[in-house]
C-alpha cells in the first residue's frame, strides 16, 4: 500500500483588514501557511517570499535527513530574501512573517512527514478523532503558559497574545522548530494563520476536519471564521493521507492562496521564484497592473499665433448650463469639506506606538499621516532596547484602536525590553 495527500487551500482577506497578508501553498509534497506582519510596511511581501522559497522543496524527492536540513536551510534562505526585499526599499523595514510548513516523505506504508516551524501560524493533526496542536507557539504568551505563570484558558483572551517571540523579519537569525513524524492512513493535516485558530475552537475544528473532503472543509473553516466576523486575514490548508491505489506516483497541481497568488504582490518581487505551475489565488483582488495610471486622457489643441482669440458670445441656453455647472461645483466643494471633517475627526479618533527621540511614544492619529497627528505621551523605553523586529515595527508606527489599546502594545514593548519586574524569563541576567 501507498500513501499520498489529497489536499486544498483557501485564503481571505477577512472583514476588517484592507488587503490580504497570508499567503498559503498546497502540493503534493508540501504544505505551507506563512502569516505576514507590518501593515504599511508590507507583511504580504515577507509572507509571499517565505512560501514561495519554501515551495522551491516541492520540486525534489528528499528522505528525512535531507528534509530537515533543507527545510532549516529554505528558512533561512526566506529570510535573507525578506533582508534583501528590506534593503532594495528601506521604507520596508520592519515587515516580517510567520512560517510553517509540512513535508511529504512517502515510504510505502511507513510515511513520515517532516515540519519546520517559526511563530504562532499552527499545525493539527486529525488521528482516531482526537485533534493535536503539533507546532509551538513563539509567542510571549506562550512563554508565560510554559512557565505556569497562566492557564491556556488565560492565554485565549491575554491582551499581548500575538506579540511573537520569533519570526522571520530579514534582520534577526532565528532557529525554527524542527521535527518529523509518523502518517497513518486516515490521518487529516490542518495547517492555519491565527486568523483561523483566534475564532475556532479545536472542538470545532476536529468536528470539520472530520467531516467532508478537504476543499469542502477550508471552505467551512474559512466561512465559519468569517461569520464571526474576521478582524484578521483567515488562511487554511487541509490535506487528507489517503491510499494511492497502485502505487501512484505523487502528482497533482499546486495550489497558491493569499498574497503569494497576487499578480501585483509577484510583480514587486522580481528577485524571488515562484512556482511555475502555481495557480493565481481566485480569490485575489482583481486589481490593474502597477504603474497602470487608467485610461489616457484627451489632448488640449495647440493654440499658435499671438494674438489671443476674441472672446466668444453664450448663447442663453450655454449660459445656463453653465449655471447649473456652477451649481453642481458648489455641492461637491460643500461635499468635499464635510468629508475633510469626517476625516479629520476619524484620524483624530484613532492611536499608534510610534518614535519620539528615541524613545517609545503614544501618539493620537494614524502612522501613514504623521504630520497630522499629536504626540501623546513619551516612555522611557529607548527603541535600542528592543529586539530588531520590534524596534523596525515601532520605528513604522504600531496602530491602535484606542488609548488602552495603544497602553497595552507599550506594555507588550516594556517586557521586549525587559524593563518590567519581574524579568520575563527570556531576559538576560543582570550583571552584578
Amino acid at each position: 500500500m501507498s500513501l499520498a495527500l489529497r489536499y486544498a487551500a483557501r485564503s481571505d482577506v477577512g472583514q476588517v483588514r484592507k488587503g490580504n497578508e497570508d499567503s498559503g501553498y498546497a502540493g503534493p509534497r508540501l504544505l505551507v501557511v506563512a502569516d505576514g506582519m507590518g501593515g504599511h510596511a508590507a507583511g504580504e511581501l515577507a509572507s509571499a517570499t517565505a512560501v514561495a522559497t519554501l515551495a522551491d522543496l516541492a520540486e525534489d524527492v528528499l528522505d528525512q535527513g535531507e528534509a530537515l536540513t533543507r527545510l532549516a536551510a529554505a528558512v533561512d534562505e526566506a529570510g535573507a530574501s525578506i533582508g534583501q526585499v528590506v534593503a532594495d526599499n528601506p521604507d520596508l523595514a520592519g515587515m516580517g512573517t510567520t512560517a510553517t510548513a509540512l513535508y511529504w516523505l512517502p515510504d510505502g506504508d511507513a510515511a513520515r512527514i517532516a515540519i519546520v516551524h517559526v511563530g504562532d501560524s499552527r499545525a493539527y493533526l486529525l488521528r482516531d478523532g482526537d485533534l493535536g496542536q503539533i507546532t509551538h507557539d513563539h509567542t510571549y504568551v506562550q512563554t508565560l503558559v510554559d512557565s505556569g505563570r497562566i492557564s491556556e484558558d488565560e492565554a485565549v483572551h491575554h491582551p499581548r497574545r500575538n506579540l511573537l517571540m520569533r519570526a522571520l523579519d530579514g534582520v534577526q537569525a532565528v532557529e525554527p522548530d524542527l521535527s518529523v513524524r509518523e502518517a497513518r492512513l486516515g490521518d487529516r493535516y490542518l495547517l492555519c494563520s491565527d486568523g483561523l485558530s483566534g475564532l475556532v475552537s479545536p472542538a470545532e475544528m476536529a468536528r470539520i476536519l472530520g467531516d467532508g473532503e478537504p476543499t469542502g472543509t477550508v471552505i467551512t473553516l474559512v466561512e465559519l471564521a468569517l461569520s464571526r466576523g474576521a478582524p484578521d486575514n483567515v488562511t487554511v490548508v487541509v490535506a487528507h493521507v489517503i491510499e494511492a491505489p497502485g502505487g501512484a506516483s505523487m502528482t497533482g497541481v499546486p495550489v497558491v492562496v493569499g498574497a503569494a497568488g497576487e499578480p501585483r504582490v509577484r510583480a514587486r518581487l522580481p528577485r524571488v521564484h515562484f512556482p511555475e505551475d502555481a495557480q493565481v489565488d481566485p480569490n485575489a483582488p482583481d486589481l490593474p497592473p502597477l504603474g497602470d495610471a487608467g485610461p489616457p486622457t484627451s489632448e488640449m489643441p495647440a493654440v499658435g499665433g499671438a494674438a489671443a482669440p476674441a472672446e466668444p458670445r453664450l448663447s442663453p441656453r450655454t449660459r445656463r448650463t453653465l449655471i447649473w455647472i456652477s451649481g453642481i461645483a458648489l455641492v461637491l466643494a460643500v461635499l468635499s469639506a464635510a468629508v475633510v471633517f469626517i476625516g479629520t475627526a476619524w484620524i483624530r479618533s484613532q492611536w499608534y506606538v510610534g518614535v519620539s527621540d528615541g524613545s517609545v511614544a503614544v501618539y493620537q492619529g494614524i502612522s501613514t499621516f504623521r504630520s497630522g497627528s499629536t504626540l501623546v505621551e513619551v516612555t522611557n523605553i529607548p527603541v535600542t532596547d528592543l529586539p530588531p523586529m520590534e524596534s523596525g515595527l515601532v520605528t513604522n508606527g504600531i496602530s491602535a484602536q484606542s488609548r488602552d489599546g495603544a497602553n497595552a502594545i507599550v506594555a507588550g514593548l516594556r517586557d521586549r525590553a525587559c524593563l518590567t519586574t519581574p524579568r520575563p524569563a527570556y531576559c538576560l541576567p543582570v550583571l552584578p
